[in-house]
């Protein structure tokens, strides 16, 4: 007789571990949650006047007490997460974004608290149940941003991935309900819903599903360029926070400015001491739903500074050996090469390539680090043998062209740091690069 196999013992104990984590983490955040939105709302009932944000299209949303359901299911959801893990990492990751998404609400909610301004209709039966139900607990205070909708966010993000076939489209049209019915229930105003996604990005930002988080290793770089360059993103992160703190109560539009506010703090923080981490770039090129969202607005600013330096440049020039130098490439440049090396970590692999594509994320204007020059010379040496390379950082002046002539050297195609500088110049692309910073790359490989 063949023994049994062990395996769907050790998938139960496994399973055992997972709920139990799962459960001890429910007993932390229910009654953290209950007690810290409680107290938010008796503290915005103490004050004689609570400001409101509304827009005037508003007052057309109708009230439909049946999406009472849809709003009411995500309390299911987020306590079934919680147990639809596959380790205990996976838990800890997921009550860290909800922990992350709460704290973050409830403070605003303390320091900014604004109130719901429409009348609900009476209603009954089931729906009346479930309105009176959530009448008893929630007042009309907590509002931007929504945590309900940070929480979706982060429920939706979570099963995704493990959904398939016909359920995904059920799942993302149920979580689309989910979020109209906090304005068909009459809950939450317009403004709270970009505000709670802002929040539900930026927990899953700082607690990535596939590396550890960015934030995790931040020391203070004493490199004096690198951090100079961080405190100027700082600076433009606080002058757009400005007129949020200080216009809300004259126009709602103002708190659309923490989004690039928001991100102009997470890429000072990856100049100040987290690295380019902060962005999430895979090494092929890709980089998380989170932070693709969240740094948008740096990335459209990024794009726009592509095309303003390099306009009037052709996109990339043949350094030798079918090598080329040139800016981040548009999606319609890419059939012409059989391979990218890319050093950027702000910019993202374009939608539909198919290129064989090597990442090493680099911030932009400091030197490349050498294990980063290290690691794209050999990348471009073994990708070349397949064909026509794209050696390319966001405009193809610095970052790339460190690693094109650090690649030179190495193949000797040409002796000195000088004599590199100077093939890649003739070749008709304008450089900013110095000796210093390829001989960061001759050390490297010695």
């Amino acid at each position: 007789m063949t023994a049994p196999s062990a395996t769907p013992i050790g998938q139960w104990r496994l399973n055992q571990v997972v709920a139990k984590r799962a459960f001890l983490w429910l007993l932390i955040l229910a009654p953290l949650f209950y007690i810290t939105y409680g107290a938010a709302n008796w503290l915005a009932a103490q004050r004689t006047s609570v400001p409101n944000i509304t827009f005037a299209w508003e007052h057309a949303i109708p009230f439909m007490a049946w999406t009472i359901f849809p709003y009411w299911s995500i309390n299911l959801f987020y306590g079934l997460s919680l147990f639809l893990n596959e380790s205990i990492a996976d838990v800890d990751r997921l009550a860290k974004r909800y922990l992350t998404a709460q704290v973050i609400a409830v403070l605003c909610f303390i320091a900014f608290p604004l109130t719901f301004i429409f009348q609900k209709p009476p209603t009954s039966g089931a729906s009346g149940f479930l309105f009176d139900l959530l009448g008893g607990f929630d007042k009309p205070f907590n509002q931007a941003p929504s945590l309900h909708i940070a929480l979706l966010v982060i429920i939706w993000d979570h099963w995704r991935p493990r959904l398939s076939g016909a359920v995904p489209w059920i799942w993302h049209v149920w979580c689309l309900l989910i979020g109209i019915s906090v304005l068909t229930t009459y809950q939450h105003h317009f403004i709270d819903i970009p505000t709670g996604i802002l929040l539900g990005l930026f927990a899953l930002w700082l607690f990535p599903a596939d590396a550890p988080s960015a934030l995790a290793g931040f020391r203070m770089t004493g490199d004096a360029k690198t951090r100079r360059i961080g405190c100027y993103y700082a600076f433009g992160s606080m002058v757009l926070l400005i007129p949020v703190v200080a216009g809300t109560a004259s126009s709602a539009l103002f708190l659309f400015l923490l989004w690039p506010s928001l991100a102009l703090a997470i890429v000072a923080s990856g100049y100040l001491g987290a690295g380019p981490g902060v962005f999430q770039k895979r090494p092929d090129g890709t980089v998380s739903f989170a932070s693709l969202w969240l740094l948008a607005p740096y990335r459209l600013g990024a794009v726009v500074n592509r095309y303003w330096w390099t306009r009037k440049l052709v996109p990339s020039v043949l350094i030798c050996r079918g090598v080329h130098l040139g800016r981040f490439p548009k999606r319609s440049e890419l059939p012409a090469y059989a391979a990218v090396i890319d050093l950027t970590s702000e910019m993202t692999r374009p939608l539909g390539c198919e290129n064989d594509w090597h990442a090493f994320p680099t911030l932009d204007l400091i030197p490349v680090p050498p294990g980063n020059l290290e690691k794209a010379a050999e990348a471009i040496e073994h990708a070349r043998s397949k064909g026509p390379v794209l050696v390319c950082c966001a405009l193809g002046f610095q970052r790339s062209a460190a690693a094109v002539a650090v690649w030179l050297l190495r193949c000797g195609h040409a002796n000195t740091a000088t004599c590199a500088i100077g093939l890649i110049e003739s070749k008709g692309r304008r450089v900013h690069l110095t000796e210093e910073m390829i001989a960061t790359g001759e050390k490297a490989d010695g």
